[in-house]
This record gives C-alpha cells, sequence and structure tokens, in this order.
C-alpha cells in the first residue's frame, strides 16, 4: 500500500498549511493565493478527506481563558499489561484526562491533565485516578508553560 504522504504534491501541502493556521480559511481566498481555481481546492480538499490526511475541523480552545491554569502529565504504571483495557476505560471516563498514549519504557501509559487549580488537581489524583484498582503507581509532571505547540508541518 502507498503511503498517502508520497501522493501530496506542493499545493496539497499549501493547502493543507494554510487550513491548519485557519480552518476557516475560505476556498475562494486559498485559490488566489495558490493561482488556482477555488474547485481545484474543493477537490484537493475532498481528495484528502477521502485518503484520512483530513481527519476533522476542530475548534480549539483557549483552556485558560476557562479557568484550567494547571496542566499536568502524569506517568502511570498498571498492575499487569492485561489491565491496559479497563484503566483505559476508566481514564476516559475522567473529564480532567484530555490525552492518553500507550508508551514503552518507564510508564505503562501517559496521561494528560487540565485542572482548574492544585486542589482540584490533588482531588483528580487522589479520589479518581489513584483510585483506579489498576493503577500500580503514579508520577506527576507540572507544565509551567507550553512554548511550541504545533501540528506536523505536511
Amino acid at each position: 500500500m502507498q503511503n498517502p504522504i508520497s501522493k501530496l504534491d506542493q499545493l496539497d501541502r499549501d493547502i493543507l498549511k494554510t487550513l491548519m493556521a485557519d480552518a476557516r480559511t475560505p476556498y475562494a481566498e486559498m485559490a488566489k493565493m495558490f493561482s488556482v481555481s477555488p474547485a481545484t481546492v474543493h477537490v484537493r480538499v475532498e481528495k484528502m478527506r477521502a485518503a484520512n490526511i483530513i481527519e476533522r475541523t476542530e475548534v480549539v480552545i483557549n483552556a485558560k481563558k476557562l479557568g484550567y491554569d494547571v496542566c499536568c502529565f502524569i506517568g502511570i504504571n498498571l498492575n499487569a499489561a492485561r489491565d491496559y483495557h479497563s484503566a483505559i476505560a476508566k481514564l476516559n471516563a475522567l473529564d480532567e484526562v484530555v490525552e492518553a498514549y500507550y508508551t514503552t519504557g518507564a510508564y505503562n501509559i501517559f496521561v494528560k491533565l487540565m485542572c482548574k487549580n492544585i486542589e482540584e488537581l490533588q482531588y483528580v489524583l487522589i479520589d479518581k485516578l489513584q483510585a483506579i484498582d489498576e493503577v500500580q503507581s503514579t508520577e506527576t509532571l507540572i507544565s509551567l508553560q507550553n512554548p511550541i505547540n504545533r501540528n506536523v508541518n505536511p
């Protein structure tokens, strides 16, 4: 099976970069930028959707403006590898968990948590996350800032 990225030409990459910067950019505006017709942009975007290069369009929320001042990462060790699926299901039920990764190395699972304050983080750790039967131990890293936050370069 051919890698979908190998099928992309420079116009496709330019369209992706533009949409990644602002997904609301009109096709007509991109058409002018790239000296093609709006229909060409439309067809290219639809082909990238069909190939799952573009999976979805999403709204990016400013968590701090909504009162979420604490971002942390938690390395989780499970009691046993077989506990993975049930642990993920329980972590998915926690609103504070915004990302989860199955990892190699020091932890079985690495999660990103967003909380409104340190008191809420303490509550989530003690009463929610560490109360999950499958969780053997955790290590918490509090993020002080997020100086780099971007998508891959198409």
